[in-house]
């Protein structure tokens, strides 16, 4: 950079490219070193061949190419290569002496480098040179013993030799250091193929245990097999199972020592073996086990056997569900199923009593309710299968005193011990558990059930005192009432089942009156007491005026044989026309019309049927406003609404609006035929009507004639469906 005089240093100016679109034809790298290829630019001529003709040109190449490897050498004295290449190149000359030197200078230089000690005794045996060989493999092994390329060359060369006894020494030499498995097995085939059994099992004791692993056990049993010793195969696989204990499992020696004794035709000792093993491995390490064991049964096993089979892996899967979630009762449900075929109770006992320690751990009885049924499936397999009634009894007994019966209870329970001290005929004991549930914890269940098992008895007295009790219980159950009633009536005291019958129409509060009363009136008709059917009937509808309470009344009437029945059977239609005129439920009027004009159809004469006709009502189509539930409107909704006679007459004003409607219209039909009315349009008539279901006068009469066509009789209307 240039300095101005003032101490400036001047830019120099940037050559201002003027064109800067790409040019025509571009090159790219490609190109260039394809060209470069072509012209070869920096290829040098191979140089000119050299004749050696005389032993002095010979000489002095060889000084030549001594001098260029020293000087390499000097340079880089680390790179072996360099060593190597100037001692092939001695050796190449034939000498060996020069190359041999090279290669001690060079294990002076790296003693640790394995490429060198190879090359080093490859050029000693290539060179027949074997004691010279021997030293060199000596010295590698000693000063790198765990290079076992080393002792593989060292064993191989001896072995070429014939050397077998030194061939063996150096094996020996290299045992004690404990090599790799291939190792072993190399020493033990060269064993082998000197017929040195004796040796090679020698070996292998050794290698089994400085390499203890599964396969090797195996290997070990194999070779004996091989060479005809069962005695000895046995006792290896025997020697492996004490060697790994039960903490070390491995499925495959187990495997392999069963595949052994099937070979040997010991069935027996097969299946020994397989539930050994399936005892005591874990379920998910153990599946080529059950496979083998599987196809063994089912190639040499009877039915027992193949069952046994499934029996085992099945309770392996069910014992693996029960510990990872021990309240999963499904799980114990299905393994206490798979172990009740067992002949054997005492393991299905084993298993009863885990499932039973599980108890729920909440106080609440949904949570109970799929425990106790493991309690009553224990109870009914000791009294069905074991056939131990004590054992059942102590069952039942340790159950009802686990339920916590202040919270809840299980009258399940309590009946089907009950019933299992009958079955015993032990009836005092049955008597003792039931009258104790029912002191304790008293439910309905448990009171039928006891009532049930006095009935059976035959003990009438008994049942009397605990239909009392259950009444004090529950003197609302109207089910009660009626059952003591009809006790009372079979055993054919009538007084006193009538008198049940008025103590329970007297309680204050029933869960099923309409039951109960017609209970009552059945009972008054089975015995042919008419009056006090009537009496019975007017005190129920003092309490209700409900039209099916009418029509029954009507009914019974007509039902009975008097002359007279006609007419008292009219009289309740008429009393109960009168009493439903202010019901607002006009369909139960209307049921009760139409069960009159039923009765006058068949019974009655035409002027009564007429009369009756006059009273059904009109069926009317209404409209009316709906609201969701925001308050926002939400359209019309359409329904029927009846209009009786007897209402209609009471209201004049109905048939005047009616008349005016319907001229009004006419009048707007005859000035505008052709356009027709919107019948879908609202009127301020039908708004005010749709706010409540009995509307005002003249609004009933104007929605009358606002849709003549669908207002007709009922009963018209009943004979166009027909």
């Amino acid at each position: 950079m240039a300095s101005t005089a003032a101490g400036k240093q001047r830019i120099p100016k940037v050559a201002k490219v003027k064109n800067k679109a790409p040019a025509e034809v571009q090159i790219t790298a490609e190109q260039l070193l394809r060209e470069a290829k072509e012209r070869e630019l920096e290829l040098l001529p191979p140089p000119p061949k050299q004749k050696i003709t005389d032993e002095e040109e010979l000489n002095d190449y060889k000084l030549k190419k001594r001098k260029g490897f020293e000087d390499n050498i000097r340079k880089n004295r680390t790179v072996i290569s360099n060593w190597i290449k100037y001692a092939q190149w001695e050796e190449s000359l034939k000498e060996v002496q020069r190359a041999r030197s090279i290669y001690e200078r060079a294990l002076d230089v790296d003693h640790r480098n394995i490429a060198l000690w190879l090359k080093y005794a490859e050029m000693e045996m290539k060179n027949r040179q074997v004691n010279h060989a021997r030293n060199i493999w000596d010295r590698a092994i000693t000063i790198l013993p765990r290079v076992n390329q080393f002792w593989y060359k060292y064993t191989y060369m001896e072995e070429m030799l014939g050397n077998i006894a030194g061939c063996r020494l150096v094996f020996e030499r290299w045992m004690e250091w404990q090599p790799e498995e291939q190792a072993w097995h190399s020493y033990i085939n060269f064993e082998l193929r000197y017929k040195e059994v004796e040796k090679a099992r020698a070996t292998y004791e050794r290698f089994v245990i400085v390499h203890p692993d599964v396969k090797n056990w195996i290997k070990y049993a194999r070779f004996e097999e091989k060479h005809g010793y069962i005695a000895h195969s046995r006792r290896v696989f025997e020697r492996a199972v004490e060697f790994y204990g039960e903490d070390i499992m491995d499925e495959q020696l187990f495997v392999a020592f069963a595949k052994f004794e099937e070979k040997q035709k010991e069935f027996e000792r097969v299946r020994v073996i397989y539930k050994y093993a399936l005892d005591r491995i874990p379920k998910q390490q153990a599946q080529e086990l059950f496979k083998t064991y599987t196809v063994f049964e089912k190639r040499f096993g009877d039915r027992r056997g193949i069952e046994d089979v499934i029996v085992s892996k099945r309770r392996f899967q069910y014992e693996e569900e029960v510990k990872a979630n021990p309240h999963n009762y499904d799980a114990w449900f299905d393994y206490l199923r798979l172990v009740e075929s067992d002949a054997d109770p005492d393991p299905v006992r084993d298993v009863y009593e885990r499932a039973i320690a599980n108890v729920p751990p909440i106080q609440e009885k949904r949570h109970w309710r799929r425990y106790i049924y493991l309690w009553i499936n224990y109870a009914l397999y000791e009294e069905l299968e074991a056939r131990d009634p004590e054992r059942t009894r102590q069952v039942y007994q340790a159950c009802l005193e686990l339920i916590p019966h202040k919270k809840f209870t299980f009258a399940k329970m309590w009946l089907l011990y009950g019933q299992f001290e009958i079955r015993q005929k032990n009836l005092p004991f049955a008597r003792k558990s039931l009258g104790t549930s029912i002191g304790k914890c008293p439910k309905n269940k448990l009171f039928k059930g006891y009532i049930e098992l006095e009935l059976q008895l035959r003990e009438f007295d008994r049942c009397r005192k605990l239909y009392e009790k259950y009444l004090e219980f529950g003197p609302e159950n109207c089910t009660t009432w009626i059952k003591f009633a009809e006790l009372e009536t079979i055993l054919g005291d009538m007084d006193r089942a009538r008198a049940i019958y008025e103590l329970a129409i007297g309680q204050p509060r029933l869960d099923m009156p309409e039951v109960l009363w017609k209970s009552y009136i059945d009972f008054e008709i089975e015995q042919e007491e008419y009056e006090k059917t009537r009496e019975l009937y007017r005190r129920l509808l003092q309490r209700t005026q409900h039209v099916k309470v009418w029509i029954s009344y009507a009914q019974f009437e007509l039902s009975l044989e008097s002359e007279d029945r006609l007419a008292k059977c009219q009289q309740i239609y008429e009393e109960a026309n009168k009493a439903m005129r202010n019901c607002e439920e006009k369909e139960e009027r209307l049921m009760l019309l139409e069960s009159w004009r039923d009765l006058e159809a068949e019974f009655g004469t035409d002027i009564t049927r007429d009369r009756v006709r006059k009273l059904l009502p009109e069926k009317v189509k209404k409209r009316r406003k709906l609201q969701a539930e925001d308050g926002s409107d939400a359209g019309w909704e359409e329904y029927y609404d009846y209009i009786f006679p007897e209402d209609s007459a009471n209201q004049p004003n109905l048939k005047l609006l009616a008349m005016a409607k319907m001229w009004k219209k006419q009048k707007q039909q005859e000035e505008e035929p052709e356009e027709p009315e919107d019948p879908g349009e609202p009127e301020e008539s039908e708004d005010s009507e749709s706010e409540k279901v009995e509307v005002p006068e003249h609004q009933e009469e104007q929605k009358g004639a606002e849709a003549p066509t669908e207002q007709d009789t009922y009963g018209d209307e009943k004979k166009n469906e027909s």
